[in-house]
């Protein structure tokens, strides 16, 4: 498998970690030191945050959101970045921003853009359209 190829499917893992059930190790695909950029954040603003916090948050999702599957749209890499286009669906079963459960399946989608170093994903950039999960759940109309 070429470092591109290789690149790839980590950052195919690294998304599918947000799918439920996920047990994949983030010690294997991230770097000690990762941040991650998201734009924006589910809780408002743009935040980067770093690999603790970032596993807090997908906690937090699976939480939330049962029957959560990513499939990836588009990948692109060259160098050490890999760009991947993906549509997450979910089932609203928990409280997500302290707001109880809808019950709702939604789907919606976004890109990420990793940054690898020695293998691993060091950095990642996400942009996201909150709007369509917001009014999927209802949250805005």
């Amino acid at each position: 498998m070429t470092t591109l190829e290789a690149n790839k499917a980590l950052a195919r893992r690294s998304l599918e970690m947000w799918a439920s059930g996920n047990s994949d190790d983030p010690a294997e695909i991230f770097t000690a030191d990762y941040i991650n950029h998201q734009e924006p954040a589910a809780s408002g603003g743009v935040k980067g945050i770093d690999l603790k916090t970032w596993r807090s948050v997908v906690y937090g999702h699976h939480r939330a959101f049962s029957n959560s599957t990513v499939e990836i749209l588009l990948q692109v890499a060259e160098g050490d970045f890999v760009a991947t286009h993906w549509r997450f669906t979910v089932a609203n079963t928990g409280t997500y921003l302290d707001r109880p459960p809808t019950g709702r399946t939604i789907s919606w989608t976004g890109v990420q853009i990793d940054r690898f170093d020695g293998g691993k994903i060091a950095e990642s950039w996400v942009s996201w359209d909150k709007y369509t999960q917001f009014e999927g759940l209802g949250l805005i109309g």
